[in-house]
């Protein structure tokens, strides 16, 4: 670079953590392995096809050909150490970098000439956004691209609400990207295989192009530069330092997103990038400002991921943003949990290299810090420091029903499960205690395809899936009167209870209720309890299979013996009266039905709602999402069982980014063909249960 930028003068220096993040399929692993190779840091460019990538390196990433976690890479460049953590792209594994990306100094956003990725690209870039990250947009494949860099540019520029700024042009031979044009060095490079771009004369033709994009790069740099807005009135060619000053300076305050070109996999415009990156990209002094935090102080460390590994135990990734941590201090979270670091390591995708101590701004492994989370900050100091504001995880989107294949796996399963929740806070399992099942959630089919094959590669249990089961309630539409009677003669002392009771519907929601009304004291007052524990037992589980909702109960007669009678006597007999009861009450089922929020880009609406109503669901209306142009929210109700796979059919027609929120709404009546369906499975369900 030129100026202040070429002779370091007010380059920033220290050791910086760089988030590469973009659309599924955008080519942010092989940017990575092209920043290593030209950095010194790998021999050759991997392959994320041929699996032979530095990231990606799991079994799961590899059998997928996509990330699936974090990939943090360290590297050394012109004696500047820069770790680079490569963030999944796909929205699924989406939550994983929310961890990341607060305590990162900037973003490099790798994107491609392909409208239908815009949404995706305005998904990330709203992450950014509002952390106040300064980001590059690393625009891939301009050796692919059918469209201009021109076009590119106004293709984009919705996804991002700060301006675009064009750093460099392409230039082309036959139609092939050869090179391009750096628009604030004002110097023409042609691309070289395998190798860093090399300086050429500008080519002739091109010199219009070239002073046209470089005067609209400075006019959107003047906007925040009084002095260079004055120049510029006055064609004044401003000192190449002082472009570079105001580019760091528009980047590092978020005024604009610097756009770079390149192919990631042929290694093209990684150098210009890395020297973007090493002049421009802030330090952890600007991070700690955007994070409330005081220059001064005790250590401090935050965790960005939490890994479980099968022979060295717990590593807790973090980085430093105050002070340093030697090997084997004494350190406490902000949880009030203390431990003792017991080794630091750098990683680069897999590999590992002990460290002595991790300096402030590093990114590193600390081994054993058993009780920390991800998203903890932790001190040298006693005092637990203040905990870091980490945005909750995204709702849950799909489950699975899951069960250790081998009966004497299921405790290892429930250990299992819990590291990976710790490890991935966008995962939840629950013991289900109606149904028995142990139910799975995550944010879609790979998100917990890929749980359930690290479950079997990590930790050696297999699980069988199935979709969980609803929960089904079912009513009376009638109000029935039934006398239950139970007596029984043992020798000594027998049991008698005698009640008649009125059975009566309620409504939706009015849950259950009990009354007595009962004169002359047919039956005492102290068996009232007893008849309403009875009803309440009775009601768990109805004619039709599923516990009984919204009925009243009332206690009206009955009959007592003054030796026989008890406590148990009266709840058995109220037990034979609402058996007797519910069948002749006209029983009816109920199923469960959410309330939906949908939120697809504008031109996906029509597909959402075909949608919503092939699964029986309801439209209530649908509104702009507030905040995000050219998106709608659209409101609806969906039954519970037809929940399941929406999100896969949901990202299927919204180029991968749909998304949605539930909550539970009502209970409402379901009958027909599909409530004999409901049934008759659930008595199969029940069936087999039992034979096992």
């Amino acid at each position: 670079m030129g100026g202040s930028g070429q002779n370091g003068e007010h380059r920033i220096a220290g050791p910086r953590l760089i988030a590469i993040i973009g659309p599924f399929q955008s080519g942010k692993t092989s940017l990575l392995e092209g920043l290593l190779v030209r950095a010194g840091g790998a021999a050759r460019q991997g392959s994320v096809r041929d699996g032979t990538s530095v990231g990606d390196s799991s079994p799961e990433a590899r059998a997928h050909a996509m990330s699936v976690e974090p990939n943090v890479a360290s590297v050394d460049y012109m004696g500047d150490r820069f770790t680079f953590v490569d963030c999944p792209g796909s929205v699924e594994f989406i939550n994983d970098m929310r961890y990341a990306l607060p305590i990162c100094d900037a973003a490099v956003v790798v994107c491609e000439a392909d409208a239908r990725k815009t949404p995706a690209l305005q998904v990330i870039l709203r992450e950014l956004e509002e952390l106040k990250l300064p980001r590059i947009v690393f625009l891939n494949k301009v050796d692919l691209a059918g469209a201009s860099v021109r076009e590119a540019l106004e293709m984009l520029q919705p996804a991002s609400r700060a301006p675009l700024l064009l750093r460099q042009l392409p230039t082309f031979a036959n139609g092939v990207a050869t090179g391009f044009i750096d628009l604030a060095l004002e110097r023409a490079f042609v691309y070289r295989e395998s190798g860093p771009s090399e300086v050429v004369e500008m080519p002739s033709g091109i010199a219009g192009d070239e002073k046209q994009a470089r005067y609209n790069m400075l006019e959107k740099l003047a906007d925040y530069d009084d002095a260079l807005m004055e120049q510029l009135i006055s064609d004044i060619e401003p000192p190449r330092d002082r472009v570079f000053d105001d580019l760091a300076k528009e980047l590092r305050d978020g005024h604009v997103v610097p756009l770079l070109i390149g192919s990631a996999t042929a290694g093209h415009g990684v150098t210009r990038l890395l020297k973007a990156l090493r002049h421009e990209a802030p330090a952890v002094g600007q991070a700690r400002a955007r994070l409330g935090i005081d220059d001064s102080g005790p250590a401090l460390a935050q965790v960005l991921r939490t890994v479980h590994t099968a022979h060295g135990g717990k590593l807790s990734l973090a980085r430093v943003l105050r002070g340093s941590f030697p090997d084997g201090a004494a350190v406490a979270s902000s949880r009030g949990k203390e431990e003792r670091i017991a080794g630091v390591a750098r990683l680069t995708g897999a590999v590992t290299a002990k460290l002595p101590k991790a300096e402030e701004g590093d990114t590193v492994a600390f081994a054993r810090l058993e009780s920390f989370l991800t998203g903890d900050r932790f001190s040298d100091s006693k005092k637990p420091p203040e905990a870091a504001a980490i945005a909750p995880p995204p709702p849950h989107t799909q489950a699975l029903a899951i069960v250790a294949r081998d009966r004497k796996d299921e405790v290892r399963l429930a250990a299992a499960l819990a590291k990976l929740t710790e490890e991935d806070p966008s995962l939840a399992f629950v013991q289900d205690q109606e149904s028995g099942e142990l139910k799975l959630f995550g944010q879609g089919e790979m998100h917990l395809r890929v749980t359930v094959e690290r479950l079997a590669g990590r930790f050696d249990v297999v699980v069988e899936t199935k979709k969980p089961s609803v929960g089904y309630r079912e009513t009376i539409r009638d109000p029935v009167t039934v006398r239950g009677r139970h007596k029984k003669q043992s020798g000594g002392h027998g049991q008698f209870g005698d009640v008649l009771v009125e059975v009566t519907p309620r409504e939706r929601g009015e849950g259950f209720a009990f009354g007595e009304r009962v004169h002359g004291g047919t039956v005492p007052r102290q068996y009232f309890s007893s008849v309403e524990i009875g009803a309440r037992d009775a009601l768990t589980r109805g004619p039709l299979g599923f516990p009984v909702v919204d009925v009243g109960v009332t206690l009206i007669d009955g009959s007592y013996h003054t030796v026989d009678s008890s406590d148990m006597a009266f709840r058995a007999a109220t037990k034979i009266a609402l058996a007797e009861a519910l069948p002749k009450a006209r029983p009816v089922l109920l199923e469960p039905v959410l309330a939906v929020t949908i939120y697809v880009p504008s031109d996906a609406l029509a597909r959402a709602s075909a949608l919503v109503s092939a699964r029986r669901g309801q439209i209530l209306g649908f509104e702009s999402r507030e905040g995000w142009p050219g998106w709608e929210a659209l409101r609806a109700t969906i039954p519970e069982a037809e929940i399941g796979d929406l999100i896969v059919e949901l990202r299927s027609a919204t180029a991968g980014v749909g998304a949605f929120e539930t909550k539970f709404d009502h209970l409402a009546e379901l009958s027909g063909r599909v409530a004999d369906q409901v049934i008759a499975a659930h008595k199969q369900a029940i069936e087999e249960a039992r034979k096992e």
